[in-house]
């Protein structure tokens, strides 16, 4: 998804030319908050205003204080930073959506009994810790049936979720499903695949060719998405008017009889 915002915002810069702004996308050292902290304190040596992908750490909050006290714009998007007074957000309501996914595997869980399992990228991501939070909540209100075997962090990393999905296929023996809060859901669609687990109900993140062809296939149950243009355009709306209040994004979702 982060290589899909990429390509977008090349294709924006290739429709606004000269007389649009200078835009810039960057690639940092996965889950590093020291990482994320340098880059901001780099770029805001030349950039007017930066939006990132947020790692809730203290070294990359002072970081971006720091930062936005010398005048330059900050917005984060995806997962958010916290409460950092003058940094919006653009994103999702993740609490609500960790409980979506709750409720619609329950839903297609048929009333079975057994096993939910989650993966995520890393609790450092504001965003993963939310929808896990709403996921739990919503499973302990609406479906005693159904324990939560606890979260696996791949790192948004698909040999890691391949390996953590083999995992658990051979140790729960009634996994009814599994919600990949994060990305690289290649890795988990894989080991269901080459297991033939089509039984386990599978729901992720980010409409990717990866993830579009493991829903055709029934590999996969769901697509969780929010469209990368309208992150985009909210995102630069925030950066040209500081005081902009950014709501939450729609969230968009996808089956196999309405993939876009």
């Amino acid at each position: 998804y982060l290589r899909l915002l990429g390509e977008r915002l090349r294709a924006r810069l290739e429709r606004t030319g000269a007389d649009g702004p200078a835009l810039r996308c960057f690639f940092i050292e996965s889950f590093s908050a020291q990482a994320l902290a340098e880059a901001l304190r780099r770029n805001a040596g030349w950039a007017d205003g930066i939006a990132f992908f947020a790692i809730e750490h203290p070294v990359v909050r002072e970081a971006a204080a720091e930062v936005a006290a010398t005048g330059t714009r900050l917005v984060s998007i995806v997962s958010d930073l916290g409460s950092v007074p003058g940094i919006p957000h653009v994103g999702l309501d993740n609490r609500a959506v960790g409980r979506t996914a709750g409720l619609l595997i329950g839903r297609l869980s048929g009333g079975r009994a057994g096993a939910v399992a989650l993966v995520a990228g890393s609790r450092h991501y504001r965003a993963h810790s939310e929808r896990e939070a709403g996921f739990l909540s919503i499973q302990e209100e609406l479906f005693p049936q159904l324990r939560v075997h606890g979260m696996r962090e791949g790192h948004d990393d698909a040999a890691e979720n391949y390996r953590h999905t083999l995992a658990l296929l051979d140790q729960v023996p009634d996994l009814v499903g599994i919600y990949n809060v994060g990305g690289s859901s290649g890795g988990i669609t894989r080991a269901l695949r080459e297991q033939g687990r089509q039984d386990v109900i599978f729901i992720g993140h980010g409409l990717t060719q990866d993830t579009r062809k493991a829903v055709l296939e029934g590999t996969m149950d769901a697509i969780f998405d929010q469209d990368p243009d309208t992150l985009l355009d909210r995102a630069v709306a925030c950066l040209n008017e500081p005081a902009t209040t950014a709501r939450p994004l729609k969230l968009d979702i996808y089956f196999s009889e309405n993939l876009p």
